[in-house]
């Protein structure tokens, strides 16, 4: 069932996965665009799947605890599958840095809330490191393929990796806030200075188990907002919901082009 897997999507939302899931079958035209895609893991309510020819579309929820439980087993999976040659991409959104509202970020490397490329795990008590390097050459494809779409900017930057949405990541609107609006302002002015181009709370866990595990990888986020002018999102509905297609966009567009120089005769 999944030993033809060659591309993986992962993202937080079960419906923004299931309309990924129609979008790259409308693209590939492999199938019916308007059938309905089943959810392979309907008999659990912790992630949702699903699968058109060879792209794999699959749920994570919010957080780092979240998205490791799911890449755990997705890992086994293609493993017990015999799949090869995986590229995988995390595709969401995130809050920018000195950004406009929609630009698409492509992660050099995720970092941690001191803004140091790193992912840190506790194992049987003992403090484990792990490194969170993605493909160089796969962003830059991923930058090129935007190049020719032409339809929004897209940037390569650092991406920070945080154990939280509000006070974590400096927010002024959560239940507490121990520290004033100036002082949020000069963390994300330094962040910005240390190449953090956005903010959201999966990439570190994702880039150091893809790594370790030999899986080309890559994060692509959109940023809804700009968190140096603000904390909430004030885009209209409509608005957000174009900014939330374009990671989708890009990343379909790099596997219509992987597919069709496969199909290319050597």
């Amino acid at each position: 069932m999944f030993g033809d897997v060659k591309f993986v999507c992962v993202g937080g939302s079960p419906w923004r996965m299931k309309a990924f899931t129609e979008y790259i079958a409308a693209e590939l035209a492999m199938e019916d665009p308007k059938s309905e895609y089943p959810n392979i893991c309907a008999g659990t309510d912790r992630y949702a799947m699903y699968k058109v020819g060879p792209v794999l579309s699959v749920s994570h929820g919010m957080g780092i605890p979240s998205i490791a439980i799911m890449l755990h087993e997705l890992i086994k999976l293609l493993y017990h599958a015999h799949c090869k040659d995986v590229t995988i991409f995390r595709i969401g959104t995130s809050g920018g840095i000195g950004l406009e509202p929609g630009t698409v970020v492509v992660t050099r490397q995720s970092v941690d809330a001191t803004f140091e490329p790193k992912f840190e795990q506790v194992i049987l008590g003992k403090t484990v490191l792990r490194n969170t390097d993605l493909d160089q050459s796969l962003a830059e494809e991923l930058l090129q393929c935007s190049k020719e779409l032409g339809q929004f900017e897209t940037v390569i930057g650092n991406t920070m990796c945080t154990l939280d949405f509000y006070e974590g990541q400096a927010r002024l609107d959560g239940a507490f806030c121990s520290y004033s609006e100036k002082d949020k302002r000069d963390y994300l002015i330094k962040a910005k200075e240390a190449g953090v181009c956005n903010i959201e709370m999966e990439s570190s866990v994702f880039s150091a188990m893809c790594k370790l595990s030999g899986l080309r990888a890559a994060v692509v986020c959109v940023t809804l907002l700009d968190r140096l002018k603000g904390d909430q999102v004030i885009s209209s509905h409509e608005v957000l919901n174009d900014f939330q297609k374009r990671p989708q966009i890009l990343v379909g567009c790099f596997i219509k082009k992987q597919l069709m120089t496969k199909a290319q005769p050597s």
